[in-house]
């Protein structure tokens, strides 16, 4: 870093500091009590963090020329966030202007990176690069998609949904990370903390689909 300007050191550690508690405020809220004090606030910590993380990146980026694939992680990981928290706030598939707006800047921000990468040379696996975008356009495409699921459906499906992105951004910063400070073992560093993500996230969502379950089964007894 001795070769950089300040500016751009001060930029790498503002970066650095908020994917770090970004990371921490990820732990808290996965491990608080889900719809609790704890939970939601470290839960909006960790958005606003993430926001951290994405103006640093673009800046990185784009004003001190930095050619890193992270940002393409990044990206989707504040999509991921993005349309993880909208689903918690409107519980619904109703489509909103805003939502389809920044769902468009996603993809056509994903395809720039990608002819970026290939122009300059794709120094990260392809693998990494292929399936972290891959990843993005699916996430996209079904954020499309569920607005033809029927509303009456769909308030059965929102949660889970909201717990699949959210974990999912979580990863996507523990991708960069791990990526990052152990670069020695790519691409394994890369994608298994995204395996772990992913595993973890079906561990969330079977663990509430049999609680919402029981609650339900228990309710229908009371009833009858």
């Amino acid at each position: 870093m001795s070769d950089y300007t300040v500016a751009h050191q001060i930029n790498i550690i503002v970066h650095v500091i908020a994917g770090s508690l970004a990371l921490i405020m990820g732990v808290v809220a996965m491990a608080a009590r889900k719809g609790g004090k704890t939970h939601n606030r470290s839960g909006q910590i960790f958005l606003f963090l993430v926001a951290f993380v994405i103006a640093t990146g673009l800046i990185g980026v784009f004003v001190f020329k930095v050619n890193t694939f992270l940002l393409v992680i990044t990206l989707l990981s504040g999509y991921e966030a993005f349309s993880g928290y909208r689903i918690l706030k409107l519980k619904s598939n109703t489509p909103k202007l805003l939502d389809i707006l920044v769902a468009l800047l996603a993809v056509a921000s994903g395809i720039y990176f990608l002819y970026y990468f290939k122009t300059i040379g794709m120094f990260w696996a392809p693998v990494i690069i292929y399936s972290t975008l891959g990843t993005l356009f699916l996430l996209v495409t079904y954020d499309f998609l569920r607005y033809l699921i029927p509303k009456s459906r769909y308030r059965k499906l929102w949660l889970y949904e909201h717990i699949y992105k959210m974990v999912a951004a979580f990863t996507a910063l523990l991708s960069a990370f791990v990526g990052t400070v152990f670069p020695q073992y790519h691409p394994y560093s890369q994608f298994l903390p995204s395996i772990f993500g992913t595993l973890l996230a079906i561990s969330f969502i079977v663990y509430f689909y049999r609680k919402n379950r029981r609650r339900k089964n228990a309710s229908l007894k009371k009833s009858a």
